[in-house]
């Protein structure tokens, strides 16, 4: 009986999502288009490229009272309640966004019966019992407020509730104590057949910050056995007062979670929007018929006509989220014409200045600056071609350049100042171990005092898109 239950608690477990996906996925180097959100850059999320933290550590302390059995926790023979202690430890995995394996550690003691057993039998009928008790169970973890969750409210989105079920093996000692004295009546060992048992409830996790969530758990737990209690063997006097063939109780907890990793946020806070993007970009790969523009794309730029603020794009230009062609240097040619695509210079010269030695003219290979994730100074595997090109072209050319660093608007000044470098450091000390020159590199850190973008301010008035191109490193010749 207590093994079919513990096969049916796991099989609940088993969660239906099985995808979950990167917000801040790798840039494939194509801009995005403002009607999908950035919804091209989405994709799957696997342990190769995860960037979000999907371990930690749960601990807690409760109350578990004893329900159904003979000597019970709740209005017992003298009408109270008994209290007793509970704690639990935990390690968690989160598989994806709304589900989770969790192995768990418990250990407390019920009181059950007319009187606790810290206090004389006040009577010769009155009986009380007490169970110390050690657990390890599996749990399955379900993130229903992310299973369920479908609009994006752009709420904070810091409570979650969650629901657990699981198995495990549990050891206990169930004490008697009437007039007469107190004695044990069970002990039950460990990793045994009789010792199975299982837990399900629920709770509701509060998110304080990127490391720590407070939980309240609410947990009902079935022993299989009905002498947890400490009522004695099945057919005693006090075992017959019931036909319960289980002694269960609810074990009521307030716990912390501390997430483990380096990353900026816990896979089970992801926003579960992202799964959609990456569903409608496999119907596009698979040429579905899908509306996306309403007014179509006049200019073929990728950006739809009714945000698009230049209807006439030049074919085989870039452009920004606007639709408007990119001009790297500001000169005023745009980078399509732009012989000196990173050195300003005259339109009557291809964009390039004018110098005694003649023009400037860079080769095919383009200067283009890198984008980072939130809070990191990595240099992400996409960017490495773009490095390597970047190599090529400097070791080419008799000229020096800055390699500049910068962040957006998150964060405080001084904070950004410091990340702006480290990111300029990390890319010079990459094209320096890849072949160029020390002397013709000099790294400099910004801030968020050079935004790309800089209607970003704050960071919450633009897509995350542009956010993300504010956090970059670009090149400029001395």
């Amino acid at each position: 009986m207590k093994l079919s239950l513990a096969i049916v608690a796991l099989a609940l477990a088993i969660p239906t999502a099985s995808y979950a996906q990167d917000s801040t996925a790798v840039s494939k180097g194509e801009y995005p288009n403002t009607f999908s959100s950035g919804s091209a850059n989405i994709s799957p999320f696997t342990n190769q490229s995860k960037r979000f933290n999907d371990w930690s550590i749960s601990a807690g302390v409760g109350v578990p009272l004893l329900q159904s059995a003979d000597l019970t926790s709740i209005k017992n023979g003298n009408g109270k309640n008994l209290f007793g202690y509970s704690a639990y430890v935990s390690i968690d995995k989160a598989i994806t966004h709304a589900f989770g394996i969790n192995l768990q550690y418990d250990r407390g003691e019920t009181r059950q019966g007319w009187f606790n057993t810290k206090d004389a039998a006040p009577d010769a009928k009155a009986v009380a019992g007490r169970t110390q008790y050690d657990a390890i169970s599996i749990l399955g973890d379900i993130n229903f407020s992310n299973l369920l969750r479908r609009v994006d409210n752009h709420s904070p989105y810091r409570w979650a509730l969650h629901g657990y079920a699981g198995v495990g093996t549990i050891a206990y000692r169930a004490y008697q104590k009437d007039a007469t004295g107190q004695r044990l009546m069970t002990e039950v060992k460990p990793f045994k057949l009789g010792s199975l048992f299982m837990q399900a409830g629920t709770g509701l996790k509060f998110k304080v910050n990127r490391r720590i969530d407070i939980e309240g758990r609410l947990m009902y737990v079935v022993t299989g056995d009905d002498t947890f209690d400490g009522g004695g063997d099945p057919y005693s006097e006090i075992n017959r007062r019931s036909s319960q063939v289980s002694d269960n109780f609810f074990n009521a907890t307030l716990g912390l979670s501390v997430k483990l990793g380096k990353h900026e946020s816990h896979l089970m806070w992801h926003d579960p929007l992202q799964e959609i993007y990456y569903k409608l970009d496999v119907l596009a790969n698979k040429n579905q018929d899908i509306e996306v523009c309403k007014k179509g794309d006049a200019d073929n730029d990728g950006v739809c006509d009714d945000w698009d603020r230049q209807l006439d794009t030049p074919a085989g230009a870039r452009v920004d989220g606007a639709g408007v062609a990119l001009d790297t240097d500001l000169d005023g040619v745009i980078d399509l014409y732009d012989k000196c695509v990173t050195v300003p210079g005259p339109v009557e010269n291809n964009g390039c200045p004018t110098t005694t030695t003649g023009p400037v003219v860079e080769t095919e290979t383009k200067l283009e600056g890198i984008e980072f994730d939130l809070n990191s100074d990595r240099i992400l595997p996409s960017n490495t071609p773009i490095l390597n090109n970047a190599v090529n072209y400097i070791n080419s050319s008799n000229g020096s350049y800055n390699v500049v660093g910068a962040t957006d608007t998150r964060g405080t000044d001084a904070y950004n100042q410091k990340l702006s470098q480290r990111r300029a450091n990390n890319v010079k000390n990459y094209l320096i171990k890849n072949g160029v020159q020390s002397g013709k590199l000099n790294a400099v850190g910004k801030g968020e005092k050079d935004l790309k973008y800089p209607e970003c301010e704050p960071a919450t008035k633009c897509p995350e898109w542009k956010n993300r191109a504010n956090r970059r490193v670009y090149f400029e010749a001395k």
